[in-house]
């Protein structure tokens, strides 16, 4: 076990809430038709202010705030973001600046997995406290889906929602809360199931005005998708269950990615005959990329649905085709 101890918790949704009825007049459905094609009842969707970096600058401050800990009282930001706000410089300088700390020589980077950048980021933050390289972490995910979607896809254009989550964690030597394992795979093989082309070095300017557009649209084979990692995601399960010497039924809360309504739901009966120990709040925030578990886990937190002592589970599947999870008991 890496001991740590989850010391605050933050999560920011943006202002603006699009309902499914109002996606059934954009759609031309007859009304109910979303919440039962998709399942999604609302999402939030981030204005031109609502940044990446603003959400997560925002969130950040409701975990410090929760943690108790004074502005800079840390050794390191890491982004955990799906989609990055520009390409350079990373987000996590953004909002190391936006925390007023953009003098302060904290280090800050990001990382990402897709879907799985927060537990990635996490992860390497676990790592960091284990070594006594850092005694503190602020670890966030940001993300802003619709910036993204193609408007003639009704699936993609219902099922993602904006927003971003934070945890402070610290090192606990001789405590009893920590990491207890983690286990991540990918299948590369499968990375054209979902893909965002355009914002890198693949699609550039001299391609075309027509070709950025098309390369900045979020494509996605969500059966594809389901399928691919549905065979990868038993198999993490067992070795992660393994390697915390832990059975299913230790497990108090799951804490998964909010990939779909029938993701969450294929989560669930992996978890019987208790599924109602696997968090579901898809209907009303969607598919927040990488920040879905972070703002389910402070979610939870904040609820009480996740208490002191328990055994918790995150895990979910990302664009790659990854799949990862951790255990930790908090």
């Amino acid at each position: 076990m890496i001991p740590m101890k989850i010391a605050g918790w933050g999560a920011y949704r943006p202002e603006r809430v699009v309902t499914s009825d109002e996606l059934d007049v954009r759609f031309g459905r007859p009304r109910g038709w979303s919440e039962a094609e998709f399942g999604i009842a609302a999402r939030h969707v981030a204005s031109p202010d609502e940044t990446s970096s603003m959400m997560a600058a925002t969130a950040a401050q409701g975990a410090l705030s929760s943690a108790g800990w004074d502005d800079g009282a840390f050794d390191v930001l890491i982004g955990g973001c799906g989609v990055m706000e520009q390409p350079i410089p990373s987000t996590a300088a953004l909002v190391q600046d936006r925390l007023g700390l953009g003098r302060s020589g904290i280090m800050a980077f990001d990382v990402n997995q897709t879907c799985l950048s927060f537990l990635t980021a996490l992860d390497i933050a676990a790592m960091g406290l284990s070594t006594g390289r850092w005694r503190r972490a602020l670890v966030f995910a940001s993300d802003i889906a619709s910036a993204g979607l193609d408007p003639s896809r009704p699936k993609t254009m219902s099922i993602f929602g904006d927003g971003a989550a934070a945890l402070a964690v610290e090192a606990a030597p001789g405590g009893t809360a920590g990491l207890l394992s983690s286990h991540f795979v990918t299948n590369g093989a499968d990375h054209a199931l979902a893909q965002l082309r355009a914002g890198g070095t693949r699609i550039r300017v001299e391609q075309g005005y027509d070709a950025l557009v098309a390369g900045s649209r979020f494509e996605m084979d969500a059966f594809g998708i389901f399928k691919a990692a549905a065979r990868c995601l038993p198999g993490v399960l067992d070795r992660v269950l393994a390697d915390a010497g832990c059975t299913i039924d230790d497990i108090d809360t799951v804490v998964c990615h909010q990939a779909s309504a029938p993701g969450v739901e294929h989560v669930r009966r992996l978890f019987e005959p208790r599924p109602e120990r696997v968090i579901d709040i898809f209907a009303h925030t969607g598919n927040q990329i990488a920040a879905s578990i972070p703002t389910v886990l402070a979610h939870g937190l904040e609820t009480g649905r996740i208490a002191s002592g328990s055994t918790v589970l995150m895990l979910g599947t990302a664009a790659g085709i990854s799949a990862g999870a951790m255990v930790l008991r908090v």
